[in-house]
């Protein structure tokens, strides 16, 4: 008889609790992303639907119009070209407005980027891309509120892209059926977005001297250096005002040194 002990034999069972985790996370983020983005999307088409028409009675052709928005996809930056396009100025003021306009966009990327430790490089490409108004304040409330992964930024992107390729479409075929759209007051989209876009942040430290301050300089640089640059000048003021209100005082920082 053999008195040898075996050890039992260890069974491996694959742990498959992250697998199912991952994947419930993924599903409620890409749900949570398509509910908060609905409410947008009532928005974006008539404002998209306007510029295709506006786009066509200015001279683009469909194809050109589409072209467009599908790889600029900066809608305040298209408004612009094809104001600019209409006054017959050169080229490449039309390429600086348009620089000037979505300058923003550099800020946004940059304040968007601190949260994205969850994307690989070739999804911050994409995101970047993707990033306009509606999607910064969307990822930014979300990275606060339980941290910004790629299924909920791309659920809400993808959203929008789509939402705004398919009204420009629209308008594009069908806006010479509006004889006038300012008479349906469609010209005031754009400011009431961006007014709603702003009011999401008044919960924010130093919302109202940044707010005051952007103001201020914006409306400075409209009546002086004019149209576009009030927009990339009072963004930059608002930016600065916020970095220097939001550093710390000198004796908390002396006891931060000393503590350490």
């Amino acid at each position: 008889m053999n008195d040898k002990t075996y050890a039992p034999e260890t069974i491996i069972v694959p742990d498959r609790t992250l697998a199912v985790n991952s994947k419930t996370n993924m599903a409620s983020d890409i749900k949570d992303g398509i509910k908060d983005v609905s409410p947008i999307l009532f928005a974006i088409v008539p404002f998209a639907a306007v510029f295709g028409a506006v786009a066509i009675e200015s001279g683009l052709s469909f194809g050109e119009t589409m072209l467009t928005s599908l790889s600029i996809y900066a809608a305040a930056s298209q408004y612009v070209m094809i104001d600019l396009m209409g006054q017959n100025v050169p080229a490449w003021s039309i390429v600086l407005a348009v620089f000037a306009v979505n300058f923003r966009h550099v800020l946004y990327s940059a304040s968007i980027g601190r949260t994205m430790r969850a994307f690989s490089p070739l999804q911050k490409a994409l995101a970047f891309f993707l990033l306009v108004d509606p999607q910064f304040a969307s990822s930014e409330a979300r990275a606060t509120k339980s941290g910004l992964r790629p299924a909920y930024y791309f659920a809400y992107a993808a959203m929008i892209y789509s939402t705004w390729i398919a009204a420009n479409c629209i308008g594009a075929l069908f806006g010479s059926l509006i004889e006038s759209p300012y008479d349906y007051g469609l010209d005031f989209i754009l400011p009431l977005y961006f007014t709603g876009l702003v009011a999401g942040f008044h919960k924010r430290p130093n919302f109202a001297p940044v707010l005051a301050i952007s103001a201020s300089v914006s409306l400075l640089a409209w009546f002086t250096v004019g149209s576009p640059w009030h927009i990339t000048l009072g963004g930059i003021a608002g930016l600065i005002t916020a970095a220097a209100l939001s550093k710390p005082a000198k004796g908390n920082a002396k006891e931060e040194t000393a503590d350490a």
